[in-house]
């Protein structure tokens, strides 16, 4: 075990990224395709205009996310996932799994969500430990 989490921990690092209320959920949202701050507000109902702001930002920053500005009128502004976003997916999709496995129950999440996945398997650690 590492004696201590810092710059050099890749957990701790991830952890940085993904760690803040609602990030996660951004990220989520993203990965359907580019959105504008608004469609973000409305997915995300509690968020303030000023925290959704920092958390792009922030994506934005760490080379997460990207912002497109359209010249139109009204001016256009649109996010989408950077690559680099998308590597974040396979995180997500597990906080989703084991959402639905241990704390949202199927009426929930029939409301909630409009494509299923199928569950990721996870080795039992048991089961694990006794073929190695």
């Amino acid at each position: 075990m590492r004696p201590v989490h810092d710059e050099e921990c890749a957990v701790a690092c991830t952890a940085e990224i993904i760690g803040s209320k609602w990030t996660a959920i951004i990220v989520h949202d993203l990965s359907e395709g580019p959105r504008r701050f608004s469609e973000l507000e409305r997915a995300c109902p509690g968020i303030s205009p000023r925290t959704l702001s920092e958390r792009l930002d922030m994506l934005e920053r760490q080379g997460i996310c990207e912002r497109e500005s359209y010249p139109e009128s009204p001016p256009r502004v649109e996010y989408e996932l950077t690559p680099k976003g998308a590597a974040l997916l396979p995180i997500i999709h597990a906080m989703s799994d084991f959402g639905h496995a241990w704390i949202v129950t199927d009426d929930e999440h029939a409301k909630t969500h409009h494509r299923a996945r199928a569950p990721t398997p996870v080795a039992d650690p048991v089961e694990s430990a006794s073929a190695g």
